[in-house]
Order: C-alpha cells, then structure tokens, then sequence
C-alpha cells in the first residue's frame, strides 16, 4: 500500500502538470502563433517529459543530495544535466518519427535546437520547483498548527484530570469532617456530592457547557461548604447573565470558589465570608470572589496552589484577551477574572 506521503505528493503533480501546460499554451497564444492545435500536441509531448523528469528529481532526487556522499550528488546532478538538454532533445526528435510531434517555424541547427529545449527545462524547473516551495510551506504551517492544537488539547485534558480530582478531594474532605462528628448533615453532603459527580463524569469531557450547569454546580458546592460551618458563615452568591445558554469551558470558575473556602474560610475565626459574583454581558465575562482570611496583607502566601495555577494555564490555552487578578488585602482576599469569551484562542 502506497505511504499517504507519497499520494499527497501525487495529487500535486495532478493539478501542477496541466497549470504547467497552460501556461505554455497561454503563452502561445498571446505570441499569436499559428498552428495552434499542432502546438497544443506539441506542447503536450514535452511537457509530459518534463513532467518526469522534474517529479524525480524535485521529489526523490534533490532531497537525498548530501555533502557527505559529493561524488554520487555530482554525478546524480550531472546525469539530470543531460537528461534536460541531450535527453529532452533525443525525446522531441522520438516524437517526430512516432509523427507526434510537429516541427514548426524556422529551422535551427542541432546546437540551437538543445539550447532553446535547456531554456525550457530550466523554465519547467523553476514552476514545479516555487510552486512546490510554496506547497510545502503551507502545508508545514498547516501541520504546525494542527500539531498545537493537539498539543494544547491534550494539555487541557491533563489539567482537567487534575483539577477535577484535586476538588473532588477536597469535597471528600468535607464529608469525611461531617461523618467523623456524626453529623445528621452528612447525607445531604453525599447527596450534593452525587450531583457533582454525575456533572463531572458526564459534561465536562465535552469542550463547552451551558453557564447555567456551571452556575448549578457552584451553588451545590457552596451549600456542601455551608454545611461545615454555623451560621456566623455569610455567603452572597449573585450573578447577572444575559443568556444562561452562554457556552463555557466547565468547571472553569470552581477553582476560585474552592480557594475561597480551602484557603480563606478555614482559615478565619472571626465573622467569616464569601462573597461571589458572575456577570456575562456582551460576551464579557466578570466573575469575582472575596473571602475573609485568617492574616493580613503582609503575612498572605501568596504562592498559588494547584488550583489556581491550572487555572491560570487554561485560560492562556483557551482565550487570548482574558486576565486574572488575585489581591490579598488585610483579612480579605479577592480574586478578579475577566475574559472575553469571543476571545476563544
């Protein structure tokens, strides 16, 4: 079976062949030259020669030329000199007995004849040559391009398979709080944890999701939060949207609710609380978080965790006009996103 390199490089020479015989055909015609059906057989005899000979030469001939073997490229390129002068002679003349090819105008001698057929090989050498240049070329940037889309694909998949088990821990941890002090609340917690889980396992493998799910995803982690902590926790969750059916990556907000009670919450004794809210209008989205910490701005580790960091990479794979704010302040700490959804990279 023949390699796909190889029918690839047969399906340029299809359409490259005739644009080289009517670009010769065009030519006589605007020389106004006579005999014009004759010389469209003509012409077809040649370059069906050319063709062939530039084929192998552009295609098997050139590539393998190396320094390192200079006798054989030499002689490799001494044999193509022959093959466009004295060759492409010995042919015009095999189509002249086998009555194909017509001898018209002027006659010349055997030395102007080779002359004037080197002059047309060289100019076939140099159309198959850019325009195959030019083919490959575009045909790199297309793989190059394909190759990075596949490469950020697979990136992305790698960061959701972090992320989500990164959160699913956590909310475990959660749980596990709650059924070691026996609390009544730990089946609701197992009830809300199904809920995410069905989500996680059947909508976030697809590339978009309707905010909405996102927005219900949220809220269920927010009320198994909740379900840790008294009621000295104050949580505000609004949102503005303009259209709920709005696609976004999923999961791509949790890890800014997550940080807010992982690293923020747990951390305060005093009046904790979160504050959340989304707004997408005019395709600009604008989501912020700002919980109560434990310290002030002076003693917040501001290093990023795993989720902050994947989220931060995500974006940079997926939109090209975004940017992500973190500010910690004294007991409070903010985190700003912003992106234009129709930014998509």
């Amino acid at each position: 079976m023949k390699k796909l390199s190889d029918i690839k490089r047969y399906q340029l020479y299809i359409w490259l062949v005739p644009a080289f015989l009517l670009l010769n055909l065009v030519a006589d015609v605007i020389d106004d030259r006579t005999d014009f059906p004759r010389r469209v057989v003509n012409e077809i005899w040649l370059v069906s020669y050319l063709s062939v000979v530039n084929y192998y030469l552009l295609e098997y001939t050139l590539p393998k030329l190396s320094w390192k073997r200079f006798v054989s490229s030499f002689l490799r390129l001494f044999l193509y000199v022959f093959i466009f002068s004295l060759g492409f002679y010995i042919w015009r003349y095999i189509g002249l007995s086998l009555h194909i090819f017509s001898a018209l105008g002027t006659p010349v001698s055997m030395e102007q004849r080779i002359g004037i057929l080197i002059g047309y090989s060289l100019k076939s050498v140099a159309f198959f040559g850019i325009i195959r240049h030019i083919y490959n070329y575009i045909k790199l940037k297309q793989d190059t391009q394909q190759l990075r889309i596949a490469s950020q694909q697979a990136e992305l998949n790698y960061l959701k398979s972090q992320t989500n088990p990164h959160f699913l821990f956590n909310t475990l941890n959660n749980i596990y709080s709650l059924a070691r002090d026996k609390s009544d609340l730990a089946p609701e917690s197992i009830l809300r944890l199904s809920k995410i889980l069905r989500y996680m396992l059947y909508e976030t493998s697809s590339p978009y999701t309707a905010v909405e799910q996102d927005l219900k995803i949220i809220e269920d982690y927010v009320a198994l939060e909740k379900l840790r902590y008294d009621d000295s926790l104050r949580i505000n969750f609004n949102y503005d949207l303009e259209d709920m059916k709005q696609s976004l990556p999923p999961l791509l907000l949790i890890p800014l609710v997550e940080n807010a009670f992982k690293h923020g919450v747990s951390e305060t004794r005093e009046q904790p609380f979160v504050d959340i809210h989304l707004s997408i209008k005019n395709r600009q989205l604008l989501f912020i978080v700002k919980n109560s910490t434990g310290d002030r701005a002076g003693e917040t580790n501001t290093k990023e965790n795993i989720g902050l960091s994947n989220l931060r990479r995500q974006l940079q794979l997926l939109y090209t006009d975004y940017q992500l704010k973190v500010l910690p302040g004294d007991y409070i700490f903010t985190a700003t996103l912003q992106i234009n959804l129709a930014s998509h990279a």
